[in-house]
């Protein structure tokens, strides 16, 4: 399914009433993964109160132990302080990473605002690499603008 197909789903998921917030998350999260080949694991994670540090909601994919994450640390850690897209065509040849499951190759991490504040983020790793280009960028960041308006 292109990205231009899966913006509505994504707007119909977001714009049910009768579904929780976690919910709609972990529809999102199944929509990306079962529709777009190379997205092996899609996740959110979500500022912990005032603390700096991430705490893993909705995902799909192969269980982690990181639930937690601090401020700073790995690909998500840096994105909660950068305030920016991190694309990692190549985990190997990062050295801020945190590696999850042998078998990823390469993350996207696109922070998620809610009136201009950065509470959060969607995490997407693949099994292959640098599969990740703009348009995921671009798309990633409309789901993320969808996802902010269940926090009005």
């Amino acid at each position: 399914m292109t990205f231009a197909e899966l913006k509505p789903k994504v707007q119909d998921i977001v714009s049910t009433a009768t579904t929780s917030r976690e919910e709609k998350l972990l529809q999102i999260c199944h929509l990306l993964k079962d529709n777009i080949d190379y997205y092996d694991w899609v996740g959110f994670y979500f500022r912990n109160g005032n603390k700096e540090e991430l705490v893993l909601g909705s995902y799909v994919g192969e269980a982690t132990d990181h639930t937690v994450i601090p401020f700073g640390k790995g690909i998500c850690g840096q994105v909660a302080v950068s305030n920016k897209n991190f694309v990692v065509p190549d985990v190997m040849a990062q050295d801020n990473y945190i590696a999850c499951s042998i078998s990823v190759k390469s993350e996207i991490v696109i922070p998620l605002f809610v009136n201009g504040e950065n509470i959060g983020q969607i995490d997407i790793d693949s099994s292959t690499i640098d599969p990740f280009t703009e348009a995921d960028e671009r798309f990633l960041e409309f789901v993320n603008a969808e996802i902010a308006k269940t926090f009005h």
